[in-house]
């Protein structure tokens, strides 16, 4: 039976349409791997990536540990247990310290760091318990520079 893998922004990420996201999703499934794409907002592109790639794709707000919970759990019972998670999801809110408001930074940081928390821990146990399991983390260039 072949591995599941999940990959948040994935139907377009980071890069945007064909950004990261997309790519991995894309190279995973050419790979053998059964592949979910968690997307946040745009149904509309990932209805199309979908029907594009066959990648099964899940709206899950991975800033929300319930919902990567139950997201996780849906994708589990679709597609099998989760050996791969690759977390790609990511906002900008760009805007200079004085004039950025406290949730527009708590937003970017429960998206941008918190989901990589929440879908690993809704993942680990399992991957514990098969001894075996793989995590990726990819981030921006923004984290490095700054924009």
């Amino acid at each position: 039976m072949p591995r599941v893998a999940i990959v948040t922004g994935g139907n377009r990420g980071i890069g945007g349409i064909g950004g990261i996201g997309g790519i991995v999703a894309e190279q995973l499934k050419e790979k053998g791997y059964r592949v979910a794409a968690i997307y946040g907002g745009n149904d509309e592109a990932a209805k199309k990536y979908n029907e594009e790639t066959g990648i099964a794709v899940y709206k899950v707000d991975v800033s929300d540990f319930d919902a990567c919970k139950n997201g996780i759990a849906q994708i589990e019972s679709d597609l099998g247990p989760v050996e791969i998670i690759v977390n790609n999801a990511g906002i900008t809110r760009d805007s200079t310290l004085h004039r950025m408001e406290q949730d527009s930074w708590q937003v970017v940081i429960d998206t941008n760091l918190g989901s990589c928390f929440n879908m690993c821990r809704c993942v680990i146990d399992g991957m514990r318990e098969r001894k075996f399991g793989r995590i990726v983390n990819i981030g921006s260039i923004n984290g490095q520079a700054g924009q």
